[in-house]
């Protein structure tokens, strides 16, 4: 199987490698959850966020696979855009958290997420793929 890698390791801190092992383990976990469950928790933590920039995300993106293995498996999407929305998330940012299919043959799932209407670093181009749900930044009023 192959792996999903960021362009260059990122240099992460000691508390970074910290975040990253908390938002895995818990993204793990919430990976379980009903696709509903899944989009109405992540709505209520999306409360308050700043959307996410495309650096932003792809740092974190990056941070993520530079940290867990298990996040850089192809079918390890689910985890890896559940994980990266967590430590935006902890960092006060939201990037926009994504749901579909290929639009191709042989469709499978998938879970991605964007930032400034682009998605963040997947090898394939928003053409080929769609979109179930997204859940965005809610900015309070």
């Amino acid at each position: 199987m192959s792996e999903v890698l960021p362009e260059a390791p990122a240099e992460l801190s000691l508390l970074t490698k910290a975040q990253v092992g908390l938002v895995v383990s818990i993204s793990r976990m919430l990976s379980r959850k009903s696709p509903k469950q899944l989009r109405h928790l992540l709505e209520r933590l999306s409360n308050g966020a700043r959307p996410a920039s495309y650096g932003e995300a792809k740092y974190v993106r990056d941070a993520i696979l530079t940290a867990s293995p298990r996040c850089r498996g192809r079918s390890a999407c689910l985890v890896r855009s559940l994980s990266v929305v967590l430590l935006c998330r902890l960092r006060g940012t939201w990037p926009t958290w994504c749901v579909g299919v290929l639009a191709t043959p042989p469709f499978s799932a998938h879970a991605w997420v964007e930032a400034d209407g682009e998605i963040v670093d997947e090898p394939i181009s928003s053409t080929d793929f769609r979109t179930f749900f997204t859940v965005s930044a809610k900015v309070a009023d």
